[in-house]
């Protein structure tokens, strides 16, 4: 009995761990700050109509558009990395996300978003891979079958 309450409250204890995890938050294009040209913002908002509704390539064409009319805008970068992100254009969309993070550093949303800390230090010139045999020491029964 003793060990069916001990198993008991070490599943309760997960389960209350597991939900207790923040969920990770969608990503979404962002507004661009107010001052920037016209044709950006409409570009912008055009932009995440389609990102929204899964038209990767046209919401990006749309940040294209946006990011020539405001190159110094890091929500700008953002966007359109967001969208080279989805297309599956991650070195492209890691370099916007940096000069985003650069363009605006008071920006909590852009230096927080799971996007941009997925690719580390914005310092470092490639993101750390993680060794693709792993770090062990191989034991015996380990190898290739």
């Amino acid at each position: 009995m003793k060990y069916v309450s001990v198993l008991g409250t070490g599943l309760l204890l997960i389960g209350i761990v597991a939900c207790a995890k923040e969920k990770a938050k969608p990503l979404v294009p962002l507004a661009l700050e107010p001052g920037v040209k016209v044709q950006a913002v409409t570009a912008t908002d055009q932009g995440t109509q389609a990102y929204q509704g899964r038209q990767f390539e046209e919401a990006k064409n749309y940040f294209s558009q946006a990011l020539a009319a405001a190159p110094q805008s890091g929500q700008a970068h953002y966007n359109y990395a967001l969208a080279l992100n989805a297309l599956g254009d991650t070195e492209q969309a890691r370099q916007h996300f940096i000069e985003a993070a650069n363009l605006a550093p008071g920006d909590k949303t852009i230096w927080d978003s799971p996007a941009l800390r997925q690719y580390g230090n914005p310092q470092s010139a490639k993101p750390a891979k993680e060794h693709p045999y792993g770090t062990t020491r191989p034991t015996i029964g380990s190898g290739p079958r």
